[in-house]
């Protein structure tokens, strides 16, 4: 008999406790990891947005910063937002369990831990005698070990954290002084992590406008989907076609139907993201019968994987261009968030997220047609 499944598989996002990328630092005494942190953070925020998450280490017989600076939460407030003009902060009093870390942390690139503290998804050791013992009780949390770190020169790995990674020899070893050299692993394991890249020819409009499916217009010898679709191919890994739900297109492209139905082009790029939450997503619209390839490799040579969306300024609207986008894997949450509050404008996620914004020096090629006035215009201009 069939196993009954409970609730809907979803595809997940490959976080850790925190974030995509992320590495606790364990092994040696709080402040050394610190110190260590805040080196790398100077480091690495000249090329990612980085955070660091750490734990109080105040003596508990001194007054406690909520104390001090909290009078609203000692009074049982249980959330404090305060402009620090240079900053914000958010003073919270409830407990925080992975998913709301997760929610905070979405839009890091690059998260370092304090893994005395916390576990994180991948791990660098020191190798500190200070903290042997207490790293001998945290083997646990060593699922993932890129980097050992020596403090010393006649330090050696530990004999039991030979015998807990498999693969030790194999891991770089690097000196705990080395900020440069440890910065450079992680920018470069950072890096690699950046997400491929996939098509999706939206086509799932009712085209009322135009009386006919604007997907199926012949303007350069083929039905104008699949013309987009093969514009995409040439800069993507996979290329899909999105249509509304029960709409029976033709294609050679795998065809990807509306899951978030009825929302329009919000809801089918929530359903690509929702399909493969870990890919980039370079979308278009099917109704722009002049881009072309230059535009489009334009777009992706200028690719910020760090921002919510790479998108193009359309100076006849003012406004970034939704349908000409390279939406990351972490702006998912950010429309989520945006269809949670009663939204489902794709360009108002844009405008009111962080993402990088080009210019192009022929906007012609922003043309949306959408009626047959529009069609026989650029069909009689022969593009």
């Amino acid at each position: 008999m069939k196993k009954h499944q409970k609730h809907v598989k979803l595809a997940r996002p490959k976080v850790g406790e925190f974030g995509r990328s992320e590495w606790a630092i364990l092994g040696t005494p709080c402040g050394n990891i610190q110190q260590l942190s805040y080196s790398l953070i100077d480091v690495l925020q000249k090329t990612f947005s980085v955070s660091y998450v750490d734990a109080d280490h105040k003596n508990e017989n001194e007054p406690s910063e909520l104390e001090v600076e909290n009078p609203a939460l000692t009074l049982g407030a249980t959330l404090e937002y305060t402009d620090k003009i240079s900053h914000h902060r958010f003073d919270i009093k409830s407990d925080l369990n992975t998913f709301q870390y997760r929610a905070l942390f979405n839009e890091q690139d690059l998260i370092l831990v304090n893994g005395n503290h916390f576990k994180a998804k991948n791990q660098i050791v020191v190798i500190d005698p200070k903290k042997e013992k207490s790293l001998e009780k945290k083997l646990n949390r060593l699922t993932n070990v890129d980097l050992i770190l020596m403090t010393g020169e006649e330090s050696s790995i530990y004999p039991f954290l030979k015998d807990h990674l498999n693969d030790w020899a194999d891991i770089p070893v690097l000196h705990f002084s080395q900020t440069d050299k440890i910065a450079e692993f992680i920018l470069g394991n950072v890096k690699l992590q950046t997400p491929k890249l996939n098509g999706l020819v939206l086509a799932g409009g009712k085209s009322t406008r135009m009386g006919k499916d604007k997907g199926s217009l012949d303007y350069h010898g083929k039905p104008q989907r699949e013309f987009m679709a093969d514009l995409l191919s040439q800069f993507c890994e996979e290329t899909y076609i999105s249509v509304r739900e029960n709409q029976v297109v033709q294609s050679e492209y795998k065809l990807l139907e509306d899951t978030f139905v009825g929302l329009g082009p919000f809801g089918a790029i929530a359903s690509a993201m929702r399909n493969n939450p870990n890919t980039s997503w370079l979308v278009v619209a099917c109704d722009l019968p002049l881009l072309d390839e230059k535009t489009l490799n334009f777009l992706v040579e200028n690719r910020n994987s760090s921002k919510v969306a790479t998108a193009i300024y359309n100076p006849e609207t003012g406004f970034p261009e939704p349908l000409i986008t390279i939406w990351e894997p972490r702006s998912y949450q950010v429309i989520l968030n945006f269809l949670a509050q009663g939204y489902s404008c794709p360009r108002k996620v844009l405008i009111n997220s962080d993402i990088n914004l080009l210019k192009l020096e022929e906007p012609r090629v922003l043309l949306n047609v959408n009626d047959v006035v529009g069609y026989d215009k650029v069909k009689s201009d022969k593009l």
